[in-house]
């Protein structure tokens, strides 16, 4: 019997006010096109993802759920530079909450921002 790749994580939905900024935020912080696409009331930009593998996407849902510094956080994938990342989110309007930070036993590093949309995320990579 063939067993199903499981992951902790399989969706995220990240909320947004303005979707232009925050799509044109997140395009600009992982040098990475994003897909606008409706479903029913939402407005999503789904960021690039290969199948299988986790996915998500910015949502503007008209008030369900609202952006937050606080609550669950979802780390990005900040591949092949997290400084990059870095300096690409502060020229693009984000604030550094959490200043990269090196994990111990080679497992890369991390730094946390808030968005444009006042949302705390996290980022990793491995250098």
């Amino acid at each position: 019997m063939a067993t199903t790749p499981h992951n902790a994580i399989n969706w995220f939905e990240i909320p947004v006010r303005d979707m232009d900024r925050a799509q044109t935020f997140y395009e600009t912080l992982l040098g990475s096109p994003m897909r606008r696409d409706t479903m029913g009331p939402q407005t999503m930009a789904l960021f690039r993802y290969d199948e299988p593998g986790v996915g998500g996407c910015l949502v503007a849902d008209g008030g369900a759920s609202q952006p937050a510094d606080h609550g669950p956080l979802v780390y990005l994938n900040a591949a092949p530079s997290l400084d990059a990342v870095l300096t690409r989110a502060q020229s693009a309007g984000a604030r550094i909450a959490t200043p990269k930070t090196e994990l111990p036993a080679d497992m890369g590093c991390f730094a946390v921002i808030i968005d444009t949309e006042g949302n705390r995320i996290g980022l990793h990579a491995m250098a």
